[in-house]
C-alpha cells in the first residue's frame, strides 16, 4: 500500500447529510481529505442501515487515494480505522474491543461504527472512504439505549467532541498492524450465531485471518466467513 497522508486537509460542517456521501463527491479531486460534521441527517451504517447521528458525536470520513494497493490486502483499511478508534478510547481510560468486523464495543455495548467504501481500478484498490461514527455526548434513540453507549455514559468527565475528533484523526494517520487489530478483538472463544442469508448457524468464534475473514468452529470444523456474507449475533 502506498498512500500520501501528510498534511491532509480537513473540511468541517455543522450539519451534513452524510460525510461519506460528501467524500464520494470529492473523489474526482484526487485529494486526501478528512471530512467532519457536528451532525448528519442521513448517516448510514453497514448493509444500508441508518446510523443515528445527533449532535454530540464524532462523525467523520477519511478519503484516501492509493498508488499500489492489492485488493487482497484491502482489510488493512479496516485495521487502521478500528485500531485508531480503540487507541483513542483507551487514551480516555476506556477498554474498547472490536466486534468483528467493524463495530467497537465498550462494556458489551456499541460505542462506534465504521463503514468502509472502496473503489477498485483494474486489479488495484485505488481509493477508500472510511466513515466513523463515535458516540461521545450524543443522545441515543430510545430503541438503542440497551445495546449502545456513549463516552459520557462510561467516564466521569468526558472530553469535548472536538478533542476526541483531533485525537482520532491523529491516530488514523499513524497506521496499524493486523497484530494490533487482533489484540483488540473481543468475543473470541464465545458461542454465537452467524447469520448467512436466511440461515442461522451456531458457531464458536476463533479468530480473524490476515485477510479479515472470520474463523469460526461450526459442527466441530473450522470455517471461514467474509464480512460481506455474514452477520454476527452475540
Amino acid at each position: 500500500m502506498n498512500a500520501t497522508k501528510t498534511n491532509r486537509k480537513r473540511v468541517h460542517f455543522q450539519s451534513i447529510s452524510s460525510t461519506n456521501e460528501y467524500a464520494k463527491e470529492k473523489r474526482a479531486t484526487g485529494e486526501n481529505l478528512f471530512i467532519t460534521a457536528e451532525s448528519q441527517t442521513g448517516g448510514k451504517g453497514t448493509k444500508g442501515r441508518s446510523f443515528s447521528s445527533e449532535k454530540g458525536g464524532v462523525y467523520l470520513s477519511a478519503l484516501t487515494f492509493y498508488q499500489d494497493f492489492s485488493p487482497k490486502n484491502a482489510f488493512e483499511v479496516m485495521v487502521g480505522a478500528a485500531v485508531a478508534v480503540c487507541r483513542t478510547l483507551r487514551f480516555y481510560q476506556l477498554s474498547p474491543v472490536i466486534k468483528w468486523a467493524n463495530d467497537i464495543f465498550v462494556n458489551d455495548k456499541k460505542i462506534c461504527g465504521i463503514l468502509i467504501e472502496n473503489v477498485f481500478t483494474g486489479k488495484k484498490l485505488s481509493s477508500s472512504i472510511v466513515g466513523i461514527g463515535l458516540n461521545v455526548h450524543n443522545r441515543l434513540p430510545k430503541e438503542l439505549c440497551t445495546i449502545a453507549t456513549t463516552m459520557q455514559k462510561e467516564i466521569a468527565n468526558p472530553p469535548s467532541v472536538e478533542e476526541v475528533t483531533v485525537r482520532l484523526l491523529d491516530e488514523m494517520e499513524k497506521g496499524a498492524t493486523m497484530e494490533e487489530y487482533v489484540s483488540f478483538l473481543g468475543y473470541m472463544g464465545r458461542k454465537t450465531t452467524l447469520i448467512v442469508g436466511e440461515e442461522c448457524i451456531p458457531a464458536t468464534l476463533l479468530s480473524v485471518d490476515k485477510e479479515g475473514a472470520l474463523l469460526a468452529e461450526v459442527n466441530g470444523e473450522m470455517r471461514r466467513f467474509h464480512a460481506a456474507e455474514v452477520s454476527l449475533r452475540l
